[in-house]
């Protein structure tokens, strides 16, 4: 509703109230004045004019309820002081059309003030938005800022490629990277600034990627750069400015040359690490494999002179001599057999992934740790499942983290009164896992250290160099297995390996 000065009232204030019923008692006297006196001065009478001029004014600047009192007090001044010679019938057709037009004023004043009130929703709507619009404004500009900066200040080399293979806008390590200006690279065709060979093979590839189907790209190479050869980890993210369709790629390229060329050397150094512990293992077994090689040794030469007695007789039996120089071979390709497996373990070079037996690798271990066995009344007893899957891995690393697990076992056994067994245990888990065991009874995990044993340079003996578990776990770590610990029952200790098998590492 609309107030006379509303906008110094206070809506429902009793101030308000009384200057609106005041406002038609004063429109509806000075109507009254100026008519008395246009008829002193003998002009025709305009009352009713002046009359319907105030009551409008009323109702639609004090509301429906000054408005009809406005008429109603025009009405009774018009009965009393203009309409004296007017008959009964013209004096109630006036009052009709008071009536009337004081309907159609409240119907007005109403429409007026629904028009308002939607008005003023209206507006506060808009008002919202465009607070709302200026405060999007502000965060989009502060992200582009940021964008910008981070843009701009990157470590990575970063670069936007339009759909025509050429460069829309380029960092300053992209820059420094091509040891070109930003504005020498921006427009330029990407294969002219990484060769066309490079560009066929493993740039194109990867933007293609984007543009068609929009999705994420990561790719890591070699590349030629103003700063020699980088090994860079390239991403690449799709963009589509207003669109579905991917109109540009980001590219960022984080160096990795220096990571690489640590973790070449890390990885060069554990292999050295492996191997001067294969070493000094089988340095502590020098008298073990003595002894293993010397039983084939001596069992040929006894059947050598087995074999020359039958030769030199009267009648020399060429059959036995036959069976004994047989003899001779088996035993002498034992021997061989056991010295090649230990040169292996004492051979050095790069890794070599290819198809292992782990069935195989665990009875080469077994027998090269046989004689060890022995000499510490050890009973060795091995469960392995008949149809064990292949493993894809480095054959000599594996053996040695058999024989670390076997040589561990039998050390807790060394001083254990009672039984002495050692259980090798190989089958096929879930997940196309093969999981193996070794189980001993001996003295068991270290109390209150066992989530230690693991670690580098922690042993409990007293002449161990601690590297051997925390080797066998990088090695089968680095096979994409997990290796633990665990305690055996009635005693001892329980070490447990998982090796993903040739269909496990193909998926």
């Amino acid at each position: 509703m609309s107030y006379w000065g509303k906008a110094s009232w206070i809506p429902g204030s009793a101030s308000a109230v009384a200057q609106r019923y005041g406002l038609a008692v004063l429109l509806v006297a000075t109507a009254f004045g100026v008519e008395k006196g246009l008829l002193h001065f003998h002009f025709p009478q305009l009352f009713a004019t002046f009359a319907f001029t105030a009551i409008a004014i009323s109702f639609w600047y004090g509301g429906t309820k000054p408005g009809i009192l406005a008429a109603v007090l025009a009405a009774v001044v018009r009965s009393y002081f203009f309409d004296a010679r007017m008959t009964a019938v013209s004096r109630a057709l006036y009052d009709l059309v008071f009536i009337i037009f004081a309907l159609l004023m409240t119907r007005v004043v109403r429409a007026r003030d629904e028009l308002e009130v939607k008005v003023a929703e209206r507006t506060t709507e808009l008002m919202r938005a465009n607070e709302g619009l200026k405060a999007e404004i502000a965060e989009r500009r502060q992200a582009e800022y940021l964008t910008s900066q981070v843009f701009e200040s990157s470590p990575d080399g970063i670069s936007i490629v339009g759909r025509d293979y050429r460069y829309q806008r380029v960092n300053p390590v992209h820059q420094r990277l091509s040891s070109i200006p930003a504005e020498g690279i921006v427009g330029m065709d990407v294969a002219d600034l990484h060769g066309i060979e490079m560009f066929e093979a493993k740039i194109k590839p990867n933007l293609d990627r984007c543009f068609a189907q929009a999705e994420d790209v990561i790719d890591e190479d070699w590349f030629s750069t103003s700063l020699g050869r980088r090994y860079m980890a390239v991403s690449y993210s799709p963009l589509r400015p207003c669109s579905e369709r991917v109109e540009a790629v980001l590219v960022i390229s984080r160096d990795l040359t220096e990571h690489m060329l640590a973790s070449e050397a890390l990885r060069e150094a554990q292999s050295d690490l492996a191997r001067v512990s294969r070493v000094t293992t089988m340095g502590e077994l020098t008298a073990s494999l003595a002894h293993e090689v010397n039983q084939p040794i001596a069992a040929a030469v006894t059947n050598a002179n087995t074999c020359v007695r039958w030769l030199a007789g009267d009648t020399p039996n060429l059959e036995e001599a036959r069976l004994a120089a047989m003899r001779i071979v088996k035993d002498g390709t034992r021997a061989a057999e056991i010295i090649s497996r230990t040169r292996l373990l004492f051979k050095k070079g790069t890794p070599q992934r290819e198809l292992v037996d782990l069935s195989e690798v665990i009875r080469e271990m077994s027998v090269l740790l046989r004689s060890e066995a022995t000499r510490y009344n050890i009973t060795v007893r091995t469960d392995l499942a008949a149809t064990l899957p292949q493993v894809i891995g480095d054959r000599v690393q594996l053996q040695q983290v058999m024989m670390n697990l076997i040589m561990n076992g039998m050390d807790a056994m060394k001083d254990v009164d009672g039984t002495r067994e050692l259980a090798v245990k190989a089958q096929q888990a879930e997940d196309n896992l093969v999981l193996v065991s070794v189980s001993d009874t001996g003295l068991g995990l270290p109390p209150r250290q066992a989530d230690q044993i693991f670690d580098a340079f922690f042993t409990t003996k007293v002449h161990g160099t601690g590297m051997g578990l925390s080797i066998s776990r990088s090695i089968v770590e680095s096979h994409g297995g997990r290796l633990w610990a665990a305690d055996n029952t009635p005693r001892g200790a329980r070490f447990c390996f998982t090796l993903p098998s040739k269909a496990g590492a193909k998926e």
